[in-house]
């Protein structure tokens, strides 16, 4: 017998993605918010760009985004569109740092780590679930008008 449902469900742990890659965010961003200087400096290796580079700037995006993602997390089908916020505040802070940051700080396994795994590695799922939501939405949509 077949058990796979006849309608799409959204998974639990899909929101626990969405609160995951929310706090994760929430916590780097703060990083950059309260200690911009000396993470600039962490991640450049060497050098003095603390004073140059508009951390604040970048972590009080990031809080938002963040918090975005998180707060989509609690209902993620009525609020799919704040999960599409969060795909492209993610994808404003990658061009962000990419375009405003690696220049001063240079590429290297720190930046490369940050760049990697806490911007874009985490569109895959962000992606993944809202396409989810889409169709969990559009299914109640057609089964509410019937």
């Amino acid at each position: 017998m077949d058990q796979k449902p006849a309608f799409p469900i959204f998974p639990m742990y899909f929101r626990g993605l969405l609160l995951l890659a929310g706090m994760y965010t929430i916590a780097w961003s703060a990083f950059f918010k309260w200690f911009g200087p000396e993470l600039i400096n962490w991640l450049a290796i060497n050098g003095d760009l603390a004073s140059t580079l508009p951390a604040n700037w970048y972590g009080s995006i990031g809080l938002i985004v963040g918090l975005v993602i998180f707060v989509s997390a609690f209902y993620p089908v009525s609020w799919v569109y704040l999960i599409i916020g969060g795909i492209a505040g993610k994808i404003i802070l990658a061009i962000w740092f990419s375009l405003g940051f690696l220049p001063d700080i240079g590429w290297n396994k720190r930046s490369g780590f940050h760049l990697i795994f806490n911007e874009l590695l985490w569109l895959i799922p962000l992606i993944v679930i809202f396409l989810r939501g889409l169709q969990v939405r559009a299914y109640l949509n057609t089964e509410e008008e019937k």
